[in-house]
């Protein structure tokens, strides 16, 4: 169950996102949850292209944290920011890619062919599948994620 301050800023953060021309998704454990999955606390997790994220960061500048700008570390890089909405932790991420085992950092995801809806609390909430986020958490070698993931999906079926 989604509490109730992270579904009132998701509230929010969709209101303002529907309307206009950023192409976003939930991510991360809000994804788990919003698509059945059993996972404790989580933030906000949105992923977005790079022109998104700046768009985020933009409109909901009040409760900008850190301002979106390109960050990298050993294993992912990102147009990276962070909100503070109601005292609930937003990361924006846009154009997330992920490094791989031959060398190469992956292209950014097409979040347009990796997202699916959710309908919940009147809301339809794009969400990324979750088998896109078994193969993100693959790569960044977050093995205990990609189990948890995939044990879901297999009793789902």
């Amino acid at each position: 169950m989604i509490n109730s301050n992270s579904l009132r800023v998701l509230h929010q953060l969709h209101n303002k996102l529907d309307i206009g021309e950023v192409n976003w998704a939930v991510t991360g454990s809000l994804d788990f949850a919003l698509q059945g999955m059993d996972v404790d606390g989580y933030g906000i997790d949105i992923q977005t292209d790079k022109s998104g994220a700046y768009e985020i960061d933009h409109w909901f500048s009040r409760y900008v944290v850190r301002n979106v700008e390109f960050s990298s570390s050993e294993k992912i890089r990102s147009h990276f920011g962070e909100l503070s909405i109601d005292g609930i932790k937003v990361e924006i991420m846009g154009d997330i890619q992920k490094y791989l085992p031959d060398g190469n950092w992956e292209d950014p995801p097409d979040i347009y062919s990796n997202r699916r809806f959710i309908d919940y609390a009147g809301l339809s909430i794009p969400v990324i599948s979750l088998e896109s986020e078994c193969e993100a958490y693959y790569h960044l070698g977050s093995m205990e994620k990609v189990d948890q993931v995939r044990r879901y999906l297999d009793q789902r079926v």
